[in-house]
């Protein structure tokens, strides 16, 4: 697992993977960091995948392009929306570390727009027990 998780985190993006209620997969390529183990993305509050996740936490990720189509091999996770403030700071600190400037003008629009403080922030495991 551990060149698995080494590869994943070289990757710009992940297929995130969200089940709904019938079980039906439900993919989307997210910006993801590495913090302790474990994965963060974010995402619009409202988003489907973030109501997904609050009605299950299995979910799936793999490495992919910019549009999806996923290169690399799957790995389950357990998926939460995160509420710790110190966390999410130190979350999107890692977003930027890896995004930089891209990362820097996707919050400044957000924030503009005020979609920033609709956000949720997910933390991706892959030990159910975190």
């Amino acid at each position: 697992m551990s060149d698995m998780r080494f590869a994943l985190s070289a990757e710009p993006f992940v297929s995130l993977a969200t089940f709904r209620k019938n079980g039906r997969e439900v993919r989307t390529p997210v910006w993801f960091a590495e913090l302790d183990a474990k994965y963060y993305c974010f995402s619009a509050g409202q988003a489907g995948k973030v109501k997904r996740i609050n009605n299950n936490g299995r979910a799936r990720l793999a490495a992919c392009a910019l549009r999806g189509d996923v290169h690399g091999e799957w790995i389950d996770v357990t998926a939460r929306i995160i509420d710790d403030a110190a966390l999410i700071a130190d979350v999107y600190a890692a977003l930027r570390r890896k995004y930089g400037w891209q990362m820097v003008l996707t919050d400044f629009f957000a924030q503009l727009t005020g979609r920033y403080q609709r956000r949720a922030v997910l933390q991706l495991a892959t030990d159910p027990s975190d």
